[in-house]
């Protein structure tokens, strides 16, 4: 099978055997760039998001080589009136480019290993024309001018040795000087129909410019009209939980939370590698260790910027952060603020990006959890005092010391609230949750529990075969912390856990914001239910 010039159908067909999820409309993007001022288009998006599936796809479609008619029929792409127009239509340069780095010893040998290689597949198939002494695009130039086919080029994984920790700087120049000359403005209308290329970061800064200034880039944080195409969509993974008969809402807890934005439009996009594990498994957990990561979280985090401890441990205490992405590099070496860090986890997927807000937040309960194993091995003595002062407040909870409570509550409510803030319940409750965000190594929290006659503030729920009774915690200010034990009496919140079958602790945790002394009160009672 040919490996880089036009190499058939045969991966998509592969897909095509499995439970495949249509993407096809995808073409119909890719469609109407070809040909025009915008046929060169960078995709970036997080690890295990279906890249390589696009690029499978794309391949099958667009490769004269082969006939795909079958291959597409009955899906999305089939229903558009340029679906035969285009397809098989074009010849392909495929270019997976962590294979090549799978194959070369030292970087500095990367980009005559491409150039190498392709040459070495249009001599197979194209010896007529072929001259070792030209340039790679001359030789395309040559093969577009003998059959009267323009090519689709289709580079996977293009920003591989801009990830590579074994990339030299120069190494890294080379190659995007090579990715420059490939699609130079001279050239590409006659050669290329379009382009897709996909990877995870966006196309690295050259200053305040693109290296590769010929591509329209589409990025987690911008992707335009590919937004649909970047993991599975709601009604995507609706359609799958009813085919394998298993719970949505579980679904969406564990994977969802990636908001895209389109036009006016809002996408919620599921991770689609852990939303298949997870419909195969029959089993909700983290699919997301079981990839090969590019580094770890918990690297990223110890870096030694100002505020990146503190923003994990709010992100893991489920708030959202501020974050400036205008002046990230798009590498993973010219990092100037912990703004920077932040936004690379964007592009990686451990966090999501509000853009109205230009907040981030963890998305779901897989990401959770890589950032609550990740937050015991961070460095930074800031961190790490924050970590036992959450564990040492959870056991004082559990004990009952409500002096102790009211104390570290207090502390941290003066440490992380603006004043103009802190007069303000919801203040409060970011304080509580930012004050036990270790939490999830025991409980499970839920949030605004409708009890029927009103809303638990937050219920801290055991995890099984943990030894530790639930919380329910009620926050008040301007009021006593005894009327929020009252309070959750009166109306009966314990009674919503009522099957939950162990202990139930009540905490009320209150200020005055007329005292100056800004001091904290707490009251804990042990709570029995009713046989």
């Amino acid at each position: 099978m040919r490996m880089y010039i036009n190499p058939g159908n045969q991966g998509f067909r592969e897909l095509r055997t499995e439970d495949y999820v249509d993407k096809t409309g995808l073409i119909s993007v890719v469609n109407r760039t070809l040909n025009g001022r915008r046929r060169l288009s960078c995709i970036s998006r997080p690890r295990r998001f279906g890249k390589t599936y696009a690029a499978c796809m794309l391949a099958a479609y667009y490769d004269a080589s082969c006939d795909s008619a079958a291959l597409f029929e009955g899906l999305q792409i089939a229903k558009n009136e340029d679906s035969a127009r285009y397809r098989n239509q074009f010849n392909v340069l495929y270019l997976d480019i962590t294979s090549f780095l799978s194959e070369v010893e030292g970087r500095e040998g990367l980009v005559p290993l491409i150039r190498r290689s392709v040459l070495l597949d249009i001599r197979d198939n194209y010896a007529e024309i072929y001259d070792e002494e030209r340039s790679l695009p001359a030789m395309l130039q040559e093969i577009v001018r003998k059959d009267g086919r323009k090519f689709v080029a289709i580079i996977d994984e293009w920003d591989a040795p801009i990830r590579d920790s074994a990339a030299t700087e120069e190494s890294q120049k080379r190659y995007l000087e090579f990715l420059r000359g490939l699609f130079k403005s001279n050239i590409t209308n006659e050669v290329f129909a379009g382009a897709y290329m996909t990877g995870i970061l966006p196309i690295k800064k050259d200053g305040s410019q693109s290296a590769i200034s010929e591509f329209k880039e589409y990025s987690i944080l911008q992707p335009g009209p590919f937004a649909p195409y970047i993991g599975f969509t709601e009604e995507e993974v609706k359609g799958i939980c009813q085919r394998e008969e298993i719970p949505f809402d579980k679904m969406k807890e564990w994977y969802d939370g990636y908001s895209l934005r389109y036009g006016e439009n809002e996408i919620s996009i599921y991770n689609a590698n852990s939303v298949m594990e997870a419909a195969d498994r029959k089993e909700f957990q983290s699919y997301w260790r079981q990839s090969a990561a590019v580094n770890s979280l918990r690297d990223y985090i110890n870096m030694d910027f100002d505020g990146l401890g503190s923003a994990a441990e709010k992100l893991l205490a489920g708030l959202e952060i501020p974050v400036k992405i205008q002046n990230f590099k798009n590498d993973l070496t010219s990092f100037e603020s912990a703004d920077d860090v932040l936004t690379l986890l964007i592009h990686f997927g451990y966090v999501t990006y509000e853009q109205e807000k230009e907040a981030i937040r963890i998305p779901n309960q897989e990401i959770q959890i890589e950032f609550a194993d990740m937050i015991r091995k961070v460095t930074h003595r800031e961190t790490m005092d924050r970590v036992r002062e959450s564990d040492e407040l959870l056991d004082s909870m559990v004990a009952g010391r409500e002096e102790a409570v009211a104390q570290t509550m207090q502390k941290i409510h003066m440490e992380e609230s603006a004043m103009r803030y802190y007069n303000n319940e919801q203040a409060l409750r970011a304080v509580i949750k930012l004050a036990l965000f270790t939490y999830r190594d025991h409980f499970i929290k839920m949030e605004e529990l409708d009890t029927g006659v009103g809303y638990a503030d937050i219920v801290y729920l055991p995890k099984k075969y943990e030894n530790y009774p639930a919380l329910i915690v009620e926050l008040k200010y301007n009021d006593s912390a005894d009327s929020g034990i009252a309070q959750i009496k009166q109306r009966n919140y314990p009674d919503v856990i009522k099957n939950y079958g162990g202990d139930i602790l009540l905490v009320s945790i209150s200020y005055d914001k007329q005292d100056l002394t800004k001091e904290h009160y707490c009251s804990i009672e042990k709570w029995s239910l009713e046989p």
